[in-house]
């Protein structure tokens, strides 16, 4: 079958996976710990109804679950305190161009609470903003991977109707891989993410392809076209 588009997951794939303290960017946002906690406390639940169910939630969500009005200064801080850790893998770009230049559609679907501003601020300043030719991010749809209904939004968004004619790249064997196949498209792993065992699903699709590096990815995306 041929192949239409490539649609990443973000970070963990399009971003090396970094093991960071999960409270560290709410203690960089207010100075109490308990109320750091409490706001690492929050998101955790939003990962977990995520994880169990499929559900998706935002950073304003955060903040409200624990009676906080978000000022710019405390978005700001969160952006500063996660910045070192959002740069793109240096495959993505040669990556990236080398699928433009064979005329197939490159797609984001990123399971996320941050807004799509602050992922385009990432983009464009790693200069691949222009590369992207549709992006969802699920905290502005009602679901997040592995739901189908996440992959159908990312399908719509590249304007692809079937999605044997996509392939998906992610590192989460549940959320990326489970949840593409389960959809339709052929997957991709790329393992090179230390997940946390809270964060792991409870089923591991088995992928059609693994790449050790990003770079690998194309050669299998030729070989799928000439098939």
């Amino acid at each position: 079958m041929s192949v239409a588009a490539v649609i990443f997951d973000w970070g963990g794939t399009l971003t090396p996976w970094h093991s960071i303290d999960a409270g560290g960017p709410w203690r960089a946002v207010v100075t109490d710990d308990e109320l750091a906690h409490r706001l690492a406390l929050a998101e955790d639940e939003i990962w977990r109804r995520a994880r169990d169910h499929h559900r998706s939630g935002t950073l304003d969500d955060v903040f409200a679950a624990v009676g906080l009005e978000p000022t710019p200064d405390m978005r700001a801080a969160i952006s500063a305190w996660w910045d070192p850790h959002t740069y793109t893998d240096p495959d993505v770009l040669p990556l990236f161009e080398a699928l433009r230049a064979r005329e197939l559609r490159i797609g984001v679907l990123s399971n996320t609470i941050w807004s799509r501003e602050e992922h385009e601020r990432i983009f464009a300043r790693d200069g691949l903003l222009d590369l992207i030719d549709g992006a969802v991010y699920t905290s502005e749809i009602e679901w997040t991977k592995p739901h189908p209904m996440a992959f159908r939004a990312a399908l719509d968004a590249v304007g692809v109707d079937r999605p044997e004619e996509a392939v998906f790249v992610g590192d989460r064997p549940f959320d990326d891989i489970h949840g593409a196949q389960s959809a339709g498209l052929r997957a991709v792993l790329i393992p090179h993410s230390d997940i946390p065992e809270a964060q792991k699903g409870p089923v591991a699709g088995k992928p059609d392809a693994v790449v050790d590096r990003l770079a690998d990815l194309l050669a299998i995306v030729d070989e799928w076209r000439a098939a």
